[in-house]
């Protein structure tokens, strides 16, 4: 016998006791279904994060089930996405084989090294990664501001001389409009931030530029690109260098820079996090 939990106490003691049950008996079959029905609402809710974001493990699910204003603990909803088959999976990425890099290009100190950026644009970190299309490679530079790790610009072309990297430059520099004198640049060694014409962009408004003494200094930006390629390019078939440049400007303009949650960020958007911060700062 089932009873509506809207009824009233003189019922439901009536009712037990025709069916020869106690109370208890009653009421633990109601928590239970209680329970039962609020499982049924969380799971519901986990497939519907892990729908929009394929690549999203426990932690960033908790967390965007926290900012909806549930409390959940972080190993229940671990259990539901395994039984529920929604753990995020990592596909193999296509390795293309290193190119030679000439000698003789200009070194440039390391002045990030212990750095902690308290504000945005102090710091820019750059790096240059391939897109493997269906017949062909395209590269992708980026710069990362270092306090936001928000994508301050990028570009995304078939070549991969200096152009590619100055493209990229330049709409950081339009978009983020940095003061003189303020903001340091961080790449790798990469010959591209080596060039005459790059480091003549960078004096031109007065950035300095810095380049790394080992592969941890330009950790964030490698994070960047191995979240790109993990979430978006390797998850991915492009047909061409048009369809590429629209699936990866839509990721990381959309996706990564106002929804993807970042650990290090207090699971906040790196956008989100610039607001909270200038916000902060008005006050």
């Amino acid at each position: 016998m089932i009873l509506e939990a809207t009824g009233s106490q003189a019922d439901v003691q009536r009712l037990c006791g025709l069916a020869g049950l106690p109370r208890a008996t009653y009421y633990r079959h109601l928590a239970g279904r209680n329970e039962e029905t609020a499982e049924c609402e969380l799971r519901d809710l986990i497939q519907c994060i892990c729908l929009k974001h394929r690549f999203y493990g426990y932690r960033r699910v908790t967390a965007t089930l926290r900012r909806q204003g549930m409390v959940v603990n972080a190993k229940k909803v671990q259990r539901f996405m395994s039984e529920d088959n929604l753990l995020a999976q990592r596909k193999a990425p296509f390795l293309k084989p290193p190119t030679e890099r000439p000698s003789g290009f200009l070194i440039v100190p390391n002045l990030v090294r212990g750095l902690v950026p308290s504000a945005p644009d102090q710091i820019w970190v750059a790096d240059i990664t391939y897109v493997h299309l269906a017949k062909a490679f395209a590269y992708l530079a980026v710069i990362l501001d270092a306090f936001s790790r928000k994508a301050v610009g990028w570009a995304f072309e078939d070549t991969l001389d200096a152009s590619l990297a100055i493209a990229a430059l330049n709409i950081a520099l339009d978009a983020r409009k940095p003061k003189p004198g303020s903001l340091i640049h961080h790449s790798d060694r990469g010959v591209q931030y080596a060039s005459i014409a790059y480091r003549q962009r960078l004096a031109e408004h007065n950035i300095t530029m810095s380049r790394p003494g080992n592969p941890f200094d330009n950790a964030k930006a490698e994070s960047f690109m191995k979240t790109l390629k993990t979430e978006e390019i390797n998850a991915s078939a492009f047909a061409d260098i048009k369809e590429a440049r629209r699936r990866i400007n839509g990721f990381i303009a959309d996706v990564y820079n106002k929804e993807r949650l970042h650990s290090a960020l207090g699971y906040q958007s790196p956008l989100e996090f610039e607001t909270v911060f200038a916000q902060n700062k008005a006050r």
